[in-house]
């Protein structure tokens, strides 16, 4: 039978909430840095920042650019399990993931066929943004450009209904990500870093025309995530 231990960001994450809930850090202020958190309990910084992230998805914390990190003012007054609060929207996020998955990996096959100059700049200024974000701890921008580089990679495609598509979904598909890059730091399956790398290696087979290759990494990349879900609803 497999048991179950906490994992490191796990016993921080649950830390630093008591310590919200006992009104040590109260509503509004801001915790120390994320080399401070580090330094006190005794670990790295990649698990301070999966702790954090995991607070935040589950509304207890804010990461604002720069890389300041506070109590959210407003405090969640459901105190259910933190994984419960994390994985409430798992139905439509895997249903979601799947439409994702029918046009993003078309999308990537038609970018390493098709796309240009400007496109492949594109690509390359939005992994800059995810590394400054990463360098930061600034969740945040990593969101936005994730979401933006997976709009520029259906725009490099040069098919306008697929683009249409994308765009119809945004709204859908930048929740969608946030939640699902929050799903990865909480569960461990990833950090930013390895999050950064598997963008790279995509941006890298798109610029070499590897048709098969872009459509097969975008493909990894987001059945990553879908099998995080299934976990977490045991399916």
């Amino acid at each position: 039978m497999k048991i179950n231990t906490p994992k490191g960001h796990e016993l921080v994450a649950d830390d630093i909430l008591r310590k919200i809930q006992e009104g040590e850090w109260h509503p509004g202020g801001r915790l120390p840095s994320v080399v401070e958190l580090a330094e006190a309990y005794g670990v790295g910084r990649s698990t301070i920042r999966e702790a954090v992230s995991a607070l935040k998805a589950m509304g207890w914390l804010d990461v604002r650019q720069g890389g300041g990190i506070f109590v959210k003012p407003v405090l969640p007054s459901d105190t259910k399990n933190g994984t419960d609060l994390l994985f409430q929207d798992a139905d439509s996020l895997i249903e979601l993931l799947e439409v994702r998955m029918t046009l993003e990996i078309g999308a990537a096959s038609l970018a390493a066929e098709r796309r240009s100059s400007g496109d492949l700049l594109r690509l390359r200024e939005l992994l800059v943004v995810m590394e400054q974000g990463l360098d930061r701890n600034d969740t945040s921008e990593g969101e936005r450009a994730d979401v933006e580089f997976h709009m520029a990679i259906a725009a490099a495609s040069g098919n306008s209904l697929l683009i249409q598509l994308m765009e119809s979904l945004s709204d859908r598909f930048t929740n969608s990500i946030r939640q699902t890059r929050e799903l990865w730091f909480y569960r461990e399956k990833a950090t930013s870093s390895r999050l950064l790398h598997e963008h790279r290696i995509i941006y890298e087979a798109i610029e070499r025309q590897d048709k098969q290759l872009a459509g097969k990494l975008v493909a990894d990349h987001l059945s990553k995530v879908m099998q995080v879900l299934r976990e977490a609803l045991n399916v």
